[in-house]
């Protein structure tokens, strides 16, 4: 009896582990909002790590949240660092390429309450002279322990109602900016 239930467990832990690495590493969450500004005035926004600040809904949920600022105040190498509650962790964004008033690409390191590297852009398309399309997004690889957790927590919900939120106070920024 013992014999058969060991081995049921082994069956049920080595079929979970199939299922788990069978998961697709790669994942992609992605919002866009459309705002009454143009596209330097968004770019502005998007391209300081400073001003980042203002907008992003992850700045609000800890205040007392210690930043550091390093390198260029906005583009290629602007740094911004944070240490803060267990809802934002810790970790480091560097700004790695940019289209001036196109697109902002940086690379984005968790280091709690978890270690990850992902790839943040925002990409910006005129609509016209005075309106333009954002679109924020974040790419990323899964280990094995990312996979697992993908099973119980689908990580475009996590994100993005945040990126919603972002965007959103991003526009009345940009829009107020603009008039």
């Amino acid at each position: 009896m013992l014999k058969r239930i060991a081995v049921a467990t082994v069956a049920v832990i080595a079929s979970l582990a199939l299922v788990v690495a069978m998961q697709p590493a790669a994942f992609r969450v992605a919002r866009q909002a459309t705002i009454n500004a143009p596209a330097p005035v968004v770019y502005q926004l998007v391209s300081d790590l400073k001003a980042f600040d203002t907008w992003s809904p992850y700045a609000r949920r800890d205040p007392a949240m210690a930043k550091t600022w390093k390198g260029p105040v906005q583009g290629v190498g602007a740094v911004y660092e944070w240490s803060g509650n267990s809802e934002v962790g810790s970790g480091r964004m560097e700004i790695v390429d940019v289209d001036e008033n196109e697109r902002v690409t940086i690379r984005l390191e968790f280091v709690a309450p978890f270690e990850a590297t992902n790839t943040a852009e925002f990409t910006l398309t005129p609509v016209d002279e005075s309106t333009t399309t954002v679109t924020w997004s974040l790419e990323g690889r899964n280990d094995f322990v990312g996979k697992a957790l993908g099973l119980v927590m689908d990580m475009d919900a996590m994100v993005g109602g945040d990126f919603e939120k972002g965007l959103a106070e991003l526009k009345r920024i940009a829009e107020a900016k603009a008039r």
